[in-house]
């Protein structure tokens, strides 16, 4: 059972500012937006959960913006969980919710099925600087469960995050406002220059703007600085986008040249390189001005989104990988292996699947304990990042089960030769208690061809050699048996 962790006294629950907060926000019955669809996504395969949201809590009803599943977009707020979540500053996490008595009689329950239920409040500061709870982030399921402290821990950065998405969503929108606004907007700027300039630096975002008549272009100071430039001393058009990867760089161009031909508005993130050579990431999104129906000048904002786009990397790299071992996990290699199939399908290229299993290691677990059992899976997992593999997927499918994608044509070639170098290095010894034991593993390698229909097909047929391999190694083996440590 987890301990019981103090958390600050929230303060008073004001409805009215919390409403306020939100109807400034203007996301309410908004089109979907692929950043909050990639949020409740990742909550969904952090958490192991089949169901994530983001909601946002109206005067009667909850809305949804983002959800993983398909479903209602909208429900009374009388019967929502996520109403209770923001009355109160810590997650609300509910094992099973018909042995609640606070949940047990609603309708989403009794009707709907639902039994687990965690969600924690997505705050927003109001004009007054004073955080208010304006929705959820929250995962649901179907049985009852438990979340561990590393769940705890990832609902917690989630919200963190989502938080940090719609401020700057709503700083964007209202940089884009203000940059796309009319000759009274510019006097008023004017005016509050020194504030507005404080707030771009703060938000490292910036303004720009290109005639197209005459190709002058313009930038506000910040856009300088994210482009490591002093102020004022601006690239000719032909080079100002020369702070692009040349990948990124052809994306770009095709989306501002789609712009003036269409007239519709634009948006990227891409990589980008400053000119003292710092690796950045940044969000672009700009419209057409028109004048007499006729493309006149490009208006836009450009941010500096680096630390959010590296924070999104790291949860996404920690929901890909195996924790103990360091490898992939068998969500990442399920994924990999498909995509390997179709490109070796389209291609012709050769594509190899070898599945491991441990032999030995439940008698090492039983003799000398769970840590020791953990050593010889970690072990396992740097022997598959050997460096002769340096261009295969390795992956935990389990519990002491293990997977490679092999697509090195020299490596698939000679499976035989593969097969004997993954049982050499898959031969560990581990001691304890001055005992030491030896763990080998089985392996069995199939080779893609145009019979392997799918992924389950793939993996059986290698699946199959893998336990043919095990009884041979039954049938040749020598016992191991308990060694003293020297």
């Amino acid at each position: 059972m987890m301990s019981a962790v103090a958390y600050p006294v929230p303060p008073a629950y004001d409805e009215t500012s919390r409403l306020a907060a939100l109807h400034a926000l203007a996301l309410l019955d908004s089109e979907p937006e692929r950043e909050f669809d990639a949020l409740v996504a990742l909550a969904a395969e952090m958490l192991g959960c089949p169901t994530a949201l983001m909601t946002l809590i109206d005067r009667d009803r909850l809305w949804i913006k983002a959800r993983n599943t398909p479903g209602e977009r909208e429900l009374g707020r009388d019967i929502a969980f996520c109403d209770r979540t923001i009355r109160q500053d810590v997650p609300l996490i509910v094992d099973d919710l018909s042995m609640d008595p606070r949940f047990a009689a609603n309708p989403l329950v009794t009707d709907g099925g639902m039994r687990f239920y965690a969600g924690t409040a997505i705050h927003l500061a109001d004009g007054d600087g004073i955080r208010q709870p304006i929705g959820t982030l929250c995962v649901l399921d179907s049985n009852p469960r438990s979340l561990s402290a590393a769940g705890h821990a990832a609902l917690r950065h989630l919200a963190t995050l989502a938080e940090a998405l719609i401020a700057a969503r709503r700083t964007a929108v209202e940089a884009l406002r203000i940059a796309t606004t009319g000759e009274e907007l510019v006097r008023r700027l004017a005016r509050n220059d020194r504030i507005f300039r404080h707030a771009e630096r703060i938000a490292m975002i910036g303004s720009w703007r290109l005639s197209l008549s005459d190709s002058a272009l313009e930038w506000s100071d910040n856009v300088y600085r994210i482009h490591g430039l002093p102020v004022g001393r601006q690239p000719a058009l032909d080079h100002a986008l020369d702070f692009y990867p040349p990948h990124a760089r052809a994306d770009v161009e095709a989306r501002i040249a789609a712009a003036i031909r269409t007239g519709d508005p634009f948006e990227y993130e891409a990589d980008f390189v400053t000119a003292d050579g710092r690796r950045r990431r940044v969000r672009s999104a700009g419209e057409v001005e028109m004048v007499d129906g006729v493309p006149a000048t490009l208006v836009g904002v450009f941010q500096d989104i680096t630390d959010r786009h590296d924070l999104e990397t790291q949860l996404r790299r920690s929901a890909d990988t195996d924790a103990l071992t360091g490898i992939a996990n068998r969500a990442a290699f399920d994924r990999e292996l498909d995509a390997a199939m179709r490109d070796a399908r389209r291609d012709g290229t050769p594509l190899m699947l070898a599945l491991i299993d441990l032999d030995g290691f439940k008698a090492i677990n039983d003799s000398l304990g769970h840590a020791a059992g953990d050593d010889v899976l970690r072990m396992t997992g740097a022997a598959l990042r050997g460096s002769w593999m340096r261009d295969c997927f390795a992956a935990r499918i389990g519990g002491d089960e293990f997977a490679v994608v092999i697509a090195d044509p020299r490596l698939v070639a000679d499976p035989d030769r593969v097969t004997l170098d993954l049982e050499a290095a898959l031969r560990v010894a581990v001691e304890a208690n001055g005992i030491t034991m030896t763990s080998a593993g089985s392996v069995g390698i199939a080779l893609f061809d145009a019979d392997c229909h799918s992924l389950r097909d793939f993996a059986r047929r290698a699946d199959t050699r893998l336990y043919a391999a095990k009884r041979a190694r039954v049938g040749t083996r020598r016992p191991q048996g308990l060694r003293a440590a020297a």
